[in-house]
């Protein structure tokens, strides 16, 4: 049995004895209590067995909470995968891979369906994925129950839930079942659209963090049983437990949403890749953008490209137009100077609202000034208290307050050079809204940004001010899309921050109609920037190579493996000591964690924590892993140190 401890010393079997009563409900997979030190735990059976090798007096087990097993072979496998891959502890992946039992839920009678007599989706129509290269005989795989593995690069435009819907049909009509992973809820709801033109709806379940225990816990137990052919969800359901799988899809993997922010921080792309490897199945990496991952895997042959051809890939994308920023002061449009626009972006934005289109401008934050610093030497302006970033709430409002603290300030000096003059850092998505409502005058302006996320707009003249990933379809496709502020995204000290600018460009562009229909992007950027030059091209495999070359030559993920490990120095030390770490590893460091960077749980307010870096060449992975994980238990059961914070290969280094 493997009780569900938090200690990472105890994450190991243990042998209790079963009494004839519970003998028939305590199968392997279901949950049940045990006393473990005195006290009642949660666990669940691994395995019977009529011996044990333990010289001391065992245990009895206290009872079997339910009869339902709820943890596959297949679902125990990826959980040990798993751990073993970021350096984490199983019962820390199990409750992200198995949900919290609802016992009213559980007593249901949910009838599992006739697989004498399946409910096939109809017969995919192929003419959708035969616009990429590879797309037909991708399909053609999948009929065949074929482990076919790809990353497919959509066009704008695609309506991406309808092609990952038929990729599901043709895997459920050869006889197998299909999981699809998505960022978000709006995605999630997008293609459970898409998938229930294609499938019943009793054969679709879809797993969101969004849904109540019960709710969540039906649908979990639907694919458990048999009843779904297809799950979708977010990133925990990539765990559900499907049988006979043949097919996994991951949209738009370079969307954070799809990294856990529990430990041991998994990312979905990456447990997709190890349940495809282990249940021999397909794999479908898909977006409108490319990681850096993704690339490396086309690269090493794991998997295939499925791109369209250029002359397709002009013909389907919006006309891109790179305009420097440097010349508004000089503008002689006074709306042009109002909008922070030049005026060529502000004529694409004005045909598109005479043709009756809306128009789409992005900024990267919302609010109204979200970050403000010192008008004479340029110093971020911070916080008395805390030394968190001030902001402007609104046009008018008493003081600055802290983004960190909440506290208002009604006075600001600068700390360096004394100045109380502010000016904005980054103009938020509710001051961009004034400013283009002042040189539009007439004109709908509609904001979508943080908890009031607009989903769709109507095909009549409107400004949509959105953050990015909050932007709304448009019915019919935007006319025009204005990106601003765009060094606000390029400027950041992050090893994706390029990638990540790129991704999130790119699905703004995607909404916008195609250049044949007047479709104009204008992003308010250098044109000699590589990433600007790649939206102009459409190149996001080529910014992906790119990319990929330049972290090989740094000895940056994904061409090796890196630890993060922060803590105090001295239990960072102790962890170094006692993991043995391959040979050829690599120390980076130590330096102090960056600012807003989250401290590892139980460490003391006033306690200075560093981070130190473990690179190791991409095939010790696993060893690396493996000796943190030794290290971290060993610690664990000495009980001297506050617990080291342990990442493998995290979204974001600093």
């Amino acid at each position: 049995m493997l009780p569900m401890l938090s200690v990472p010393h105890l994450d190991r079997e243990f042998d209790y004895l079963v009494s004839p009563e519970q003998s028939d409900d305590a199968q392997p997979g279901v949950r049940v209590r045990v006393r473990f030190h005195g006290r009642l735990v949660e666990g669940f059976v691994l395995e019977r067995r009529h011996d044990t090798d333990h010289p001391g007096k065992l245990g009895w087990l206290d009872r079997v909470v339910s009869a339902e097993p709820v943890l596959t072979p297949e679902i125990r496998r990826l959980v040990d995968a798993v751990a073993a891959r970021y350096a984490g502890t199983r019962p820390d992946v199990l409750r992200l891979a198995v949900p919290p039992r609802h016992a009213k839920v559980e007593r249901e009678i949910t009838a599992a369906p006739d697989r004498s007599v399946p409910s096939l989706p109809a017969p995919v129509d192929p003419s959708g994925w035969e616009v990429y290269g590879r797309g037909g005989q991708f399909l053609t795989a999948l009929a065949e129950a074929r482990a076919a593995r790809a990353v497919w690069q959509a066009l704008p435009g695609e309506r991406w839930a309808d092609r990952f819907a038929e990729a599901a049909a043709q895997t459920v009509r050869a006889g197998r079942t299909a999981l699809a992973i998505v960022p978000d809820q709006r995605d999630l709801e997008t293609l459970w659209q898409a998938a229930t033109t294609c499938f019943d709806e009793p054969s679709v379940v879809a797993l969101s963090a969004g849904l109540g225990p019960a709710a969540r816990y039906r649908r979990w137990l639907a694919a458990l049983r048999g009843s779904a052919r297809l799950v979708i969800g977010t990133r925990s359901a990539v765990f559900a437990p499907l049988s006979d799988l043949g097919l996994v899809m991951v949209w738009s993997d370079a969307d954070d949403s799809l990294a856990e922010p529990r430990a041991p921080y998994p990312h979905a792309r990456e447990v997709a890749m190890l349940r495809a490897h282990q249940a021999r199945c397909a794999v479908l990496i898909g977006g409108y953008a490319r990681t850096a991952e993704a690339h490396a895997l086309v690269r090493s042959g794991w998997a295939h490209d499925i791109v369209a051809v250029r002359q397709v890939v002009r013909a389907r994308t919006p006309r891109v137009v790179a305009l420097d920023d440097s010349g508004y002061a000089d503008e002689r449009d006074p709306a042009a100077r109002t909008a922070r626009l030049p005026s060529i972006a502000l004529r694409a934005a004005r045909s598109a609202l005479e043709a009756g289109a809306p128009v789409l401008v992005q900024v990267p934050r919302r609010g109204y000034i979200p970050s403000l610093a010192c008008g004479r030497c340029r110093a971020i302006a911070r916080c008395r208290r805390c030394t968190g970033p001030l902001s402007m709430v609104d046009r008018g409002a008493p003081g600055m307050l802290c983004r960190w603290c909440g506290r208002v300030d009604p006075t600001i000096r600068c700390a360096r050079c004394g100045s109380d003059a502010v000016r904005a850092v980054v103009v938020g998505a509710r001051r961009t809204a004034e400013e283009l409502g002042r040189a539009f005058p007439g004109t709908a302006v509609v904001t979508s940004a943080g908890d009031a996320i607009v989903a769709e707009v109507a095909a009549r003249p409107a400004l949509v001010v959105a953050t990015p990933g909050a932007e709304p379809r448009a019915s019919g496709g935007y006319g025009a899309a204005l990106l601003l502020d765009t060094w606000a995204l390029l400027g950041r000290q992050d090893l994706r921050a390029a990638e990540d600018t790129l991704w999130r460009w790119m699905s703004a562009a995607a909404l916008v109609r195609a250049r044949g229909q007047g479709g104009v992007v204008t992003v308010v950027a250098e044109s000699s920037i590589p990433t600007v030059q790649s939206l102009i091209r459409w190149d996001p495999a080529g910014h992906a190579e790119a990319d990929l070359v330049a972290r090989t030559e740094v000895g940056l993920p994904p061409s090796v493996h890196v630890a993060t490990l922060d803590g105090p120095a001295g239990n960072v030390t102790a962890l170094l000591e006692e993991a043995r770490l391959p040979d050829g590893a690599e120390l980076l460091g130590p330096v102090d964690l960056p600012p807003g960077v989250r401290r590892p749980a139980g460490t003391p307010a006033d306690t200075r924590v560093t981070r130190m870096l473990v690179r190791v060449r991409r095939e010790q992975g696993l060893q690396l892993a493996a000796s943190l994980r030794r290290g971290i238990g060993v610690l664990s059961a000495r009980q001297a140190h506050q617990p080291v914070r342990v990442q493998v290969d995290p979204l974001h280094i600093g």
